[in-house]
């Protein structure tokens, strides 16, 4: 695997290319973490009403089980960077007739957000997490006290370092930048200064909530 991607930074034009790859499997192979997917969530604690934002969102996968817990007096917002990914969330987003659903097809760093919102959800979205100005962009739509959960991989602890290699082999299509992948919440916390982090996934995952306080 690529050691350069230890270091580098979260590469947009890269990740348009590899998900143009990925878009068309995408769902089939996000079946294997779609427990994890629903236990973040659930860490939300969606209400009726309640607006919330779907971070790099991808194929919209998550958006029934949001748009279930809002009702349709709630609001879901989706960003995401790749047009092949974009495309089969408008599509999603047709088929199923939601009206109190949108997308917004940016980089997280250039999203223009129609906020505020209750809720934040990142799931498996490494590359935005290591992003600071996307974290600042993102957060400055999100009302104090909002409720936010994010989830996705992480390396195993130390001592189980040579297992890593499969870690990052797996993980390798789908993120530009391996940086951060010790502690992917590394930034998530100036932001949420209550977080909680469980691990998932064997110890090869993490599920993180808390709320988000202004800085």
């Amino acid at each position: 695997m690529n050691s350069a991607l230890q270091h580098q930074e979260p590469n947009a034009a890269s990740a348009i290319e590899r998900y143009r790859a990925h878009a068309e499997g995408y769902d089939a192979s996000a079946a294997r973490t779609m427990r994890l997917r629903r236990r973040t969530i659930a860490a939300l604690k969606l209400g009726r009403g309640d607006a919330v934002l779907d971070v790099a969102c991808g194929t919209g996968l998550s958006f029934p089980l949001l748009v279930a817990a809002v009702g349709r007096e709630g609001r879901v917002t989706g960003v995401e960077l790749s047009p092949d990914m974009a495309r089969r969330a408008r599509d999603r987003i047709a088929s199923a007739g939601w009206s109190n659903v949108m997308l917004i097809e940016a980089a997280a760093e250039d999203a223009a957000l129609a906020g505020p919102f209750d809720a934040v959800l990142f799931n498996f979205t490494h590359d935005v997490l290591q992003s600071p100005a996307a974290l600042a962009r993102l957060f400055a739509s999100v009302a104090p006290g909002a409720r936010v959960a994010a989830s996705g991989s992480k390396l195993l602890p130390r001592w189980l370092a040579p297992a890593n290699f499969l870690v990052r082999r797996m993980n390798g299509p789908y993120l530009t930048t391996f940086a951060g992948l010790r502690q992917p919440w590394r930034y998530l916390t100036e932001y949420v200064p209550d977080l909680a982090v469980r691990t998932a996934l064997w110890g090869a995952g993490y599920v993180a909530f808390g709320h988000y306080t202004p800085r």
